[in-house]
């Protein structure tokens, strides 16, 4: 098992010698692609035992991204199966820059072989601890070292020893270390990875820790750009893992706090940050799949396993990642970041947590340039320090120092300059600010550095082979002090590969040296304790001050300076504790007084919640009374025009009927005219008949008479 960890972690590093695109042309002709295909349409799967037919597929797409570019061929029939998902496959990465085809093409290859550097030489595997053999098309003088940086800056001279003298690379001949718990290491300063029991959280980067109590937290993170929501407890006295059942509240977080309207569990996501104060964790931040368009604040319970989503007011931050999140009294100091619009931000936002209030602040000074997954430490409660991170384009080795109390930026220029990196991660210890980690992408650093922030002196603490999981991105660091020692523990990121591991380093420094940084003073913070000023200068005296006193020339001490030494001590130890009295009594009445200032406005504020409630109703009362009034006036409105067209109507009925009645009586007034000239038309024509019967008669009459008269004469003559 440690040969076949030896040989793994040996043949990345190997591989990690050549530069882009000769270990792209490596990997491929391992993988089975041949530089030799000019006609693209020919290039074939890499089919056999060493891949599976999906990955063959994955490997053939960014072989083709990175060698020819877009696809831009057509789209085969349907009847031609294997050329239809080949050219699918290829046509997924869309406008994947070539060198960033090349990248995933590698990486893809070392999850799924690790060993493809050795086999694609023929090399025998070397045994535990011996280098790697140098690849004959490699110059053997070419050391990772020598690579130029992305950003192009010139090389650093090398940090000075945190125990002095030149640092240089610590062999790690075996990770694991068989010890049950971490008290059981008497190693200073060495990053070591003690043997856990329990279930282990997937391997992760991006996620966040915490230390509560001796345990250690963890929250969310990517794995194979899967997020995850997951909650992690490591158990530093055991080395026991064991997961979290995760709940909603039933009531609020605590009687100090105003009701919280919406309660939900947090939702998977990466690049958060996790801050702890007292037994709740902070979430802030982070992209997700669903991720809101303003940053999100989520509570976690560590005593109860409960969620809360912090309802928030004010001007809230657009949605990011990458970010830093300090602590600083009662706020969260927020810098930087990444939005999902891959836009870096240099923004400065401070979160107040009584308030639940949201304020950007406008410092004065050149700030840090727009960057993501840099590394943010607070000393002495007054300074803000942001070290390194990185753009699109290049990582930083720049170190910031925010003035909280004037909110003014300046850059600190320090004698040794680090490796720019981004995707480090920081813990403090003291005066002490441990950096761990982190890319320049090309590899992992494998320095541990740490800054002493009273002095901006950096010196270097050990350093582990490339390709190991310290030397790695998006891991995370925290501190935590195991019986009276301050002890770093770091876990997962990721270097080809996600990690699940967890290894330790032992700083040698006690809890007593080890003073905690008191609470923030300046414009935006109350202030509490003495300022400390950052000196302008870093080159300081690394003399220790010798406050023992001096042996004689037999061995022994001289007696009377012990006990001149021991009264003055002594007197200064009085002074103090009066000292100490007169602020106690100081901060307790102004403790009481601002208890019963707070609930004052407590009350007021309850008071007014209640009133805006009632507020509230009586608008919406009068809302409904006035839609219903509206309503009303349309029906009015509506029966008035019914009123109109009804009188209307019942007129033009009176007219009609007006206008019937005087037909009526014309018809029977002509029917009596009628009825009279038919009388008269009868009376004529009987009389006209009368006439023309007499006439008749009389013309008759006449004719009798004449024919009588001729017949008399005829009968005479």
């Amino acid at each position: 098992m440690a040969a076949s960890l030896s040989r793994n972690s040996s043949g990345r590093a190997a591989a990690g010698l050549l530069p882009y695109p000769a270990k792209f042309h490596v990997a491929a002709a391992y993988a089975g692609f041949s530089a030799d295909d000019d006609d693209y349409e020919n290039v074939a799967l890499p089919l056999g035992s060493l891949f599976t037919p999906e990955m063959a597929l994955l490997l053939y797409g960014l072989y083709m991204q990175a060698t020819v570019g877009p696809c831009t061929a057509a789209k085969p029939r349907m009847w031609n199966t294997q050329e239809h998902f080949k050219w699918k496959s290829w046509s997924e990465f869309k406008e994947l820059p070539s060198i960033e085809a090349m990248r995933l093409f590698v990486r893809t290859l070392e999850e799924q072989d690790p060993d493809w550097y050795f086999k694609s030489q023929g090399r025998e595997v070397e045994a535990i601890g011996e280098m790697p053999v140098q690849d004959n098309d490699l110059d053997p003088s070419l050391q990772e070292e020598d690579i130029p940086a992305v950003n192009n800056s010139p090389p650093s001279p090398p940090l000075p020893s945190a125990n002095g003298g030149i640092g240089t690379e610590v062999k790690m001949e075996e990770n694991d270390v068989e010890c049950s718990t971490i008290m059981e290491i008497d190693v200073r300063n060495e990053w070591l990875s003690p043997l856990v029991s329990g279930r282990r959280p997937a391997a992760r980067y991006q996620h966040a820790a915490a230390v509560v109590h001796d345990k250690m937290f963890v929250i969310g993170g990517n794995h194979n750009g899967r997020y995850l929501n997951d909650v992690q407890v490591l158990d530093l006295r055991t080395l026991t893992w064991s997961k979290v059942e995760q709940k909603l509240p039933t009531s609020p977080l605590s009687s100090s706090m105003p009701p919280i309207p919406s309660n939900q569990i947090l939702s998977p996501c990466a690049g958060h940050s996790l801050i702890r104060k007292n037994r709740m964790l902070f979430v802030v931040g982070g992209h997700s799949k669903n991720s809101p368009d303003s940053v999100s604040v989520h509570a976690f319970d560590t005593e109860t396993f409960t969620w809360s989503l912090f309802p928030t007011y004010g001007q809230a931050p657009i949605a990011r990642r990458g970010q830093s999140v300090s602590l600083i009294g009662s706020n969260l100091v927020m810098f930087g970041g990444e939005d999902s619009k891959r836009r870096l931000l240099n923004d400065l936002n401070i979160f107040d947590l009584e308030t639940m209030t949201w304020e950007a602040v406008d410092a004065i000074g050149p700030p840090p340039s727009p960057r993501a997954d840099h590394a943010a430490a607070v000393y002495a409660g007054h300074y803000l320090y942001i070290f390194g991170g990185g753009s699109h384009s290049s990582c930083f080795s720049d170190l910031h120092v925010l003035n909280l109390k004037t909110m003014e930026w300046s850059r600190k220029e320090t004698e040794y300059t680090p490796t720019p990196r981004a995707g480090h991660a920081g813990a403090t210890v003291g005066d002490l600010w441990y950096i761990v980690g982190g890319g320049d992408n090309k590899s992992g650093i494998s320095e541990t550095i740490v800054l002493n922030m009273k002095t901006l002196d950096w010196s270097l603490v050990t350093s582990v082979p490339a390709r190991t999981y310290i030397a790695c991105e998006g891991l995370s660091l925290v501190s935590a002090c195991l019986n009276g020692e301050e002890t770093l523990i770091a876990f997962g990121g990721y270097n080809g590969k996600y990690s699940n591991e967890m290894h330790v380093l032992k700083t040698g420094i006690s809890q007593s040296k080890a003073s905690p940084a008191p609470s923030f003073g300046g414009s935006h913070f109350t202030e509490v304790g003495e300022s400390a000023d950052v000196p302008e200068s870093s080159i300081i005296s690394k003399e220790p001050v010798d406050h023992q006193p001096t042996p004689t020339e037999n061995g022994g001490y001289n007696t009377p300076k012990l006990l001149e030494l021991k009264r003055e001590l002594e007197v200064a130890l009085a002074s103090c504790q009066d000292e100490n009295n007169k602020l106690k009594s100081e901060l307790s009445i102004t403790a009481n007084d601002l208890s019963m200032e707070l609930q004052s406005v407590r009350g007021q504020f309850v008071a007014e919640q209640t009133r805006c409630f009632k507020l509230e109703v009586e608008v919406a009362e009068l809302r409904q009374k006035l839609q219903s009034m509206e309503a009303l006036q349309k029906e009015v409105d509506l029966l008035r025009r019914q009123k109109a067209a009804s009188d209307q109507v019942a007129a033009q009925l009176v007219q009609q009927k007006q206008n019937a009645s005087g037909a009526a009586r014309r018809r029977e007034n002509l029917k009596t005219v009628t009825m009279r000239s038919g009388k008269r038309s009868s009376a004529s024509r009987f009389c006209g008949n009368a006439s023309e019967a007499i006439e008749r008669c009389v013309t008759l009459a006449v004719q009798q008479i004449n024919f009588h008269s001729f017949r008399a004469e005829k009968c005479q003559n």
